[in-house]
């Protein structure tokens, strides 16, 4: 049986969307193929044509992630600069959105036990959104090192923010390292 053009790549793109968003929200660990493909509206044997492994289809959905996320933050960064960037990254939509948002918060405690491939590639990507970042920032000895405090400091914040029980502590611990992210660029900028 014979299938349209591109209908392998829409499988493939399909695939690799629906993992990532399952990976963000219930982390890779607890995503079983067979849910990933279920929702994506294909059956398990369909998975291997597209990917060796899941630690395959970990690491492409992984970079496609944080392809968009660097999309998003030069988007964020054109539009406002770094401030946008801080209020954006710590809003309550996106504490509250853990599977279309930021998958460096989301994934972490497990990218490190991931692969070395897999760290690799995360390692060329975090790299890329820091020198986003930096190259939005005001001058400073040291740019790169003060955008991985930054981002360290967006990070935690809001893996913090969604761990906590009840919004009212969330929302401070938001405010708090909106105001540390903020800090950091004006002590080290100066």
């Amino acid at each position: 049986m014979r299938y349209e053009k591109g209908r392998k790549d829409a499988s493939r793109g399909r695939i690799m969307e629906v993992a990532a968003d399952r990976f963000r929200s219930d982390g890779i660990a607890a995503s079983g193929l067979a849910k990933i493909m279920s929702d994506a509206g294909l059956t398990n044997g369909a998975f291997y044509p597209h990917f060796e492994s899941k630690a395959e289809l970990v690491r492409e959905s992984l970079v496609a992630a944080l392809e968009n996320q660097a999309q998003q933050l030069q988007e964020v960064l054109a539009a406002g600069g770094p401030e946008m960037g801080i209020a954006t990254y710590l809003s309550a939509e996106h504490r509250d959105n853990p599977g279309t948002g930021c998958a460096n918060a989301a994934l972490l405690p497990e990218l490190a036990r991931q692969p070395p491939e897999t760290r690799e590639v995360y390692t060329e990507r975090l790299l890329v959104l820091v020198r986003q970042l930096s190259a939005a920032l005001p001058s400073s000895r040291d740019p790169e090192g003060v955008a991985m405090g930054v981002f360290a400091t967006l990070i935690g914040a809001l893996q913090l923010a969604r761990a906590v029980n009840g919004t009212e502590l969330s929302d401070r611990i938001l405010e708090a390292g909106k105001d540390a992210a903020r800090t950091l660029i004006q002590q080290r900028g100066a």
